[in-house]
């Protein structure tokens, strides 16, 4: 650690120590964010691009943590024991509380949204039926004008083909 830095104490052990807590609890924090990722692809089902997508952003904040607590607790120096402190951290993390958390946050937040998911159906059945019915009217009116139009165009051929009559009859006597 640098003497000039804040918190500075003086003795080598004791600030290798509190690295080495900060590297452990950085390994606990960066599995608790991936566990919430896990619990919202339980709840919400992704693709593959969005898991890909998703994972990319997690390494990238996990790589920007990683390096912020190297460059204030070493001067962005890499110390192996810090990198199994975050490992450990992981793993004790993932080892304990992750299980638990992943199972019962994700299944509280389905039920959840499924209940939101039951009340939005209901609210939204009358929206649904008056747009059942509504189309139901569009398809009668279209087919009512299809009709229209066909019979029109067969008064129009009929007044043509009498008019054409009438003409030729009319050019036959003269």
């Amino acid at each position: 650690m640098n003497p000039c830095s804040p918190g500075f104490s003086g003795d080598g052990m004791a600030d290798e120590n509190i690295f080495l807590l900060h590297a452990f609890l950085l390994g606990v924090f960066l599995t608790f964010v991936y566990d919430q990722l896990r619990i919202l692809r339980k709840v919400v089902p992704h693709n593959g691009f969005l898991v890909g997508l998703e994972d990319l952003g997690f390494w990238a904040f996990c790589s920007v943590e990683a390096f912020l607590l190297m460059y204030r607790e070493s001067s962005g120096k890499l110390r192996w024991f810090a990198v199994g402190g975050a490992l450990a951290g992981m793993f004790l993390y993932l080892k304990t509380a992750s299980p638990i958390l992943v199972k019962y946050v994700s299944l509280f937040l389905g039920k959840v949204l499924g209940m939101i998911g039951k009340v939005a159906r209901f609210l939204g059945k009358p929206f649904f039926l008056a747009g059942r019915k509504a189309g139901r009217m569009c398809a009668q009116i279209r087919q009512s004008a299809a009709r229209k139009r066909k019979s029109f165009a067969r008064n129009v051929k009929k007044g043509l083909t009498r008019r054409v009559k009438v003409l030729r009859i009319f050019l036959t006597k003269h």
